[in-house]
């Protein structure tokens, strides 16, 4: 047991992922919000591959995981900090793994009766494409966030898809929602997990990682301008979607409503169990909504960590 007076709270950042400029950024604001609080003592951590002797120097109580991307937030990292044996934020080894591969996600989503995109997996190839119906499609990697990778195709009677290089290995291929793009961040773990509230996000053309992380990329409805029964059923399905994934501590799921289709048209996307917190964030944007600051809900995670669950 530490004898500090204070809790030696380690932001761990950047790391090897392709979201590391954007763990960067998202674990400075953490920090800065964390020593506006007089109990804890804060430390930055840039996360590289002698990470796990680091935290051992350094000797955290708690470790503030501010990593995006793979081996940040798909397990990996979580399952380092378990056999350290020092508490975390976020969710656990299982969650991060599952919520970080979107397979798995819409499998989760499926057993839930929560509803997302028709989609397969599979290598991508022109002969694949021939034998889908005429439509447009997303084209994702299965384990990559901030939309890194992501394409849309069109195919109709007489169109040629273009399929470059890039396409290598397996992706999702998901049907395109046509409409609005809803978010919606949920706080607590289990029972006591209680959604915020819903932003519309509008962008020029979708919601990319320059969308997401460049100021005036987008602009964020706060509360969105959309139909009651449309708001309930988005913090529903987003508290249902924590809770059933096993989320701790905070998640923000992303939506596609399509309006013509009333309550039939909302389709879940994904949910991301450790969603960005830079100055263009929607999570922190919802939490100042609700009266939450950012110094008050990255404190809120720093007393839910845990190691071991």
């Amino acid at each position: 047991m530490s004898s500090r007076t204070t809790q030696r709270v380690v932001v761990l950042k950047g790391g090897i992922s392709l979201e590391k400029e954007v763990s960067m950024l998202s674990g400075s604001c953490c920090a800065a919000a964390l020593r506006e609080i007089d109990e804890y003592e804060v430390l930055e951590l840039v996360a590289d591959r002698s990470v796990a002797k680091k935290l051992e120097d350094l000797s955290p109580d708690v470790v503030f995981n501010a990593l995006h991307g793979r081996w940040g937030e798909d397990g990996c990292v979580q399952g380092l900090l378990e056999w350290l044996n020092i508490p975390y934020t976020h969710s656990g080894v299982l969650t991060s793994s599952i919520c970080m591969n979107k397979e798995k996600t819409k499998l989760a989503y499926s057993l839930a009766n929560l509803p997302s995109p028709k989609s397969i997996i599979n290598s991508i190839s022109k002969t694949l494409f021939e034998t889908l119906p005429d439509s447009t499609y997303v084209v994702k990697p299965i384990n990559e966030g901030s939309s890194l990778g992501i394409k849309f195709i069109s195919r109709g009677a007489n169109d040629v898809v273009a399929l470059g290089d890039e396409f290598t290995g397996s992706f999702m291929i998901e049907q395109f929602i046509p409409g609005k793009d809803l978010t919606v961040t949920v706080l607590g773990s289990g029972s006591d997990s209680k959604a915020l509230a819903v932003t519309d996000i509008i962008t020029d053309s979708w919601y990319d990682y320059h969308s997401k992380y460049s100021p005036g990329g987008s602009t964020h409805i706060l509360p969105a301008n959309i139909p009651i029964e449309i708001k309930d059923l988005c913090l529903t399905f987003a508290t249902r979607a924590h809770q059933e994934l096993g989320c701790r501590g905070i998640s923000r799921t992303d939506f596609r409503w399509d309006s013509t289709k009333g309550e039939d048209g909302i389709y879940l996307l994904e949910t991301n169990n450790q969603p960005g917190m830079t100055p263009t964030s929607l999570a922190p944007e919802q939490a100042l909504f609700c009266g939450i600051t950012i110094s008050e809900l990255c404190s809120s995670l720093v007393e839910d960590a845990s190691c071991n669950r």
